[in-house]
């Protein structure tokens, strides 16, 4: 049985406790390896080293560093297809899927590398003559950096990157649940040229893994992707020592379709924002608002859309398992209250029982009419293919339905009218607003967070996240003007 241990400095190191937690394949719910449960001491050796490797790394050119990163990103187009096979085999994905994450991770890679050659300040004007002032970014330090198991090298890519280029050395929390990936992506860094002690990788839990980065004075920047309540307790641990953190967040994300609809292009991009990764999106579109002259029809066509959907982990399948049994048994758990609340299943509501399947983390795609705005399954993030149905007479009501959450990722609208999609993506709590596509899709050169409870104001990716990961420093000096 395989042991995923840390990798700190340079090495693999087995826990120092030889504590192991287990980790089960999603499809098969087999044991699948186990995963070093990193201590405090765990988590203080990797951010030792980092702290260690600071210097050298920051003391080298953003171009250099540049330079190296382009290296890590060709290491991962030519191993592209071992990274895509370690992903479907720890969270269940399709291979297609796997395939997709691993090339938006490179995309992501190629961006950032280039900010190397772009690690843009600005020149200032003076009030005072002979004066001229700019500003240089540098780097803040150790980045601890802590990612979920839903797009496990897309969300290391997304913190790893940028932490990087900047200067940062980063000590890379990974998912208990994708364990490996993190590792692989580690040791391709290492053979492409990063110094060792520039990444480091904390396999375990996130207690007390994860809060012993968010607790150390060592490190200087925390950035986590995850739930609402572990955000908020980072905040205040990190905030009393004033560390920099970021923090993106849950999403209870509006899908709006109007009533000039294109119907067909609305289905589509309903099923891929309620469905696709099995539910496990930050920004899945789970709260689906539709006009009242096309609710019926629309309705019926979106069940017959999710019944077709075909679960499975084979070339073509599209929808995958969650990720593990406690995610599982929380969202039909869920699916049970909404009942209990007067939700009516429209479809799915229940685990598939083929026998392919039947041991698997399972959840057949599932609609919900009927319920209140207020109630739990409207107002909680499950993470699982899930989405409530909510007929509106018009664009108003829509605005006020969809602003009617804690949260701001996210939001899709549907309609042929460019006046009621800019009325309504300018007015809408969510910091990213999509017309006619889905509730997902950042690239990576876009900026991506939330309002309110799904985040802290920070955003990844985009240039702004080189804003989370450096300080700006300004530069001012005096020349003389007796010269001549």
């Amino acid at each position: 049985m395989p042991h995923i241990s840390n990798w700190i400095n340079g090495t693999n190191l087995m826990p120092e406790e030889d504590d192991w937690l287990d980790k089960y394949n999603p499809h098969s719910g087999e044991l699948l390896c186990h995963v070093a449960n990193s201590k405090q001491t765990d988590a203080r050796a990797a951010i030792s080293a980092a702290h260690t490797a600071f210097e050298q790394w920051a003391g080298l050119s953003p171009v250099k560093r540049g330079q190296i990163l382009v290296d890590v990103v060709t290491a991962m187009k030519c191993n592209a297809e071992q990274l895509a096979d370690c992903i479907a085999l720890e969270t269940g994905k399709p291979p297609q899927d796997a395939k997709g994450e691993v090339g938006g991770a490179i995309l992501q890679g190629e961006y950032f590398a280039g900010e190397g050659m772009r690690l843009y300040a600005r020149s200032l004007t003076s009030g005072m003559a002979g004066k001229s002032s700019y500003t240089v970014r540098q780097p803040r330090g150790v980045a601890g950096l802590i990612v979920p198991a839903n797009t496990p090298i897309a969300n290391i890519a997304w913190k790893v990157f940028p932490a990087l280029i900047c200067g940062n050395t980063v000590v890379l929390k990974a998912a208990e649940d994708a364990p490996r990936i993190a590792q692989l992506f580690a040791e391709l860094a290492q053979t492409s040229g990063l110094p060792k002690g520039v990444l480091n990788v904390l396999q375990g839990l996130g207690n007390p893994a994860g809060a012993t980065l968010v607790e150390d004075s060592r490190v200087a920047v925390i950035s986590f992707t995850g739930s609402t309540g572990v955000g908020r307790w980072i905040a205040e641990v990190a905030g009393r020592r004033l560390a920099r953190v970021s923090l993106e967040l849950g999403g209870k994300n509006p899908f709006i379709v109007c009533d000039d609809a294109d119907i067909d292009q609305a289905v589509h991009w309903a099923s891929l924002s309620a469905f696709s990764n099995a539910g496990q999106r930050c920004a899945s579109g789970s709260r689906i608002i539709v006009f009242k002259a096309v609710y019926k029809e629309f309705r019926e066509r979106l069940i017959a859309k999710a019944n077709s959907l075909k679960l499975g982990v084979d070339v073509g399948c599209d929808i995958g398992p969650v990720i593990n049994r406690r995610q599982h048994q929380a969202i039909l758990t869920a699916i049970e209250n909404a009942k209990s609340e007067g939700g009516r299943v429209l479809c799915g509501g229940k685990a598939p029982d083929t026998p392919e399947l039947a041991k698997g983390y399972y959840l057949e795609p599932t609609l919900i009419e009927g319920l209140a705005p207020t109630s739990s399954l409207n107002c909680k993030e499950i993470f699982g293919p899930v989405a409530t149905l909510h007929p509106v007479g018009n664009l108003r009501e829509a605005l006020n339905l969809a602003n009617a959450t804690e949260y701001g990722l996210t939001a899709a609208i549907h309609t042929k009218s460019i006046d009621r999609a800019m009325w309504f993506a300018q007015r809408v709590r969510t910091g990213v607003a999509n017309i006619n596509l889905g509730t997902y899709g950042s690239e990576p050169h876009m900026p991506f967070g939330g309002f309110g409870a799904s985040g802290n104001g920070t955003r990844e990716p985009g240039i702004e996240a080189l804003d989370v990961y450096s300080e700006l420093k300004n530069i001012s000096f005096l020349t003389r003007d007796d010269l001549i």
